[in-house]
């Protein structure tokens, strides 16, 4: 895409997106994995919204969340239509209602796969979740090896070396930045703050997923936050 289309459609993304008033509710930065993924979308597609963090297991968190989704459950996306709860779902909604700029990869086999990537890390990997929560400030090198987060370790692994291989050319999981990458990017966190060692090309990787601006952003922002929690 030459400089002056990509302008064109940043700037005709920018124009729908401020008409439509997103607003994306989000718990803490240092723990909320979910939230993470569709604020890291937003971020990196710069479609603009408005920020709303709600603190986690406090006294009025249920009662702050119900203001916005009876579901009582992070992230919502808040549209003119509609609340969107749940982060797959939000980030399904943001492709489609963005269809150029490419969230989900172009091409019909990849996408399919990148689809069912996600809803694996969707619906699965509870092993990973209960021993290694997302603490992006911590430091746990070693804990948390239990036998069920070793297996979910090494399917996710096999996830990366077959997408990189087949459709990432080495950079993200498709190629370019993507739905996908955001949803592994609480991994990429919980990897980083529980030491797992990862062969060199999967590390490379997880560097560049760590390093994308977006990503780098909200990392930015959960170490600057000073609320302590249970790690969740």
């Amino acid at each position: 895409m030459q400089t002056t289309e990509l302008d064109s459609l940043v700037s005709q993304t920018w124009a729908k997106a401020k008409k439509t008033g997103f607003k994306l509710v989000i718990g803490n930065k240092n723990y909320s994995s979910w939230s993470m993924r569709p604020w890291v979308l937003l971020n990196a597609f710069a479609i603009p919204f408005q920020e709303i963090r709600i603190l986690l297991r406090q006294p009025d968190t249920a009662e702050h969340i119900a203001r916005y989704s009876a579901a009582g459950r992070v992230p919502i996306l808040l549209t003119a239509e509609a609340p969107i709860g749940d982060s797959l779902a939000i980030c399904e909604y943001l492709a489609e209602q963005f269809p150029d700029l490419g969230l989900w990869p172009r091409d019909s086999t990849a996408r399919a796969v990148a689809r069912s990537v996600c809803a694996e890390m969707h619906s699965g990997f509870t092993g990973l979740r209960s021993a290694m929560p997302m603490d992006i400030r911590a430091s746990y090198p070693g804990q948390g090896r239990t036998p069920e987060a070793q297996g979910d370790i090494g399917r996710i692994c096999e996830i990366w070396e077959d997408c990189l291989a087949e459709f990432g050319h080495h950079q993200f999981l498709f190629g370019d930045f993507s739905i996908a990458d955001a949803f592994y990017a609480p991994v990429v966190m919980r990897f980083r703050t529980y030491g797992v060692s990862l062969a060199p090309a999967l590390q490379a990787y997880a560097d560049r997923v760590a390093a994308h601006p977006a990503v780098a952003h909200w990392i930015a922002d959960a170490q600057a936050e000073t609320e302590t929690l249970n790690a969740a």
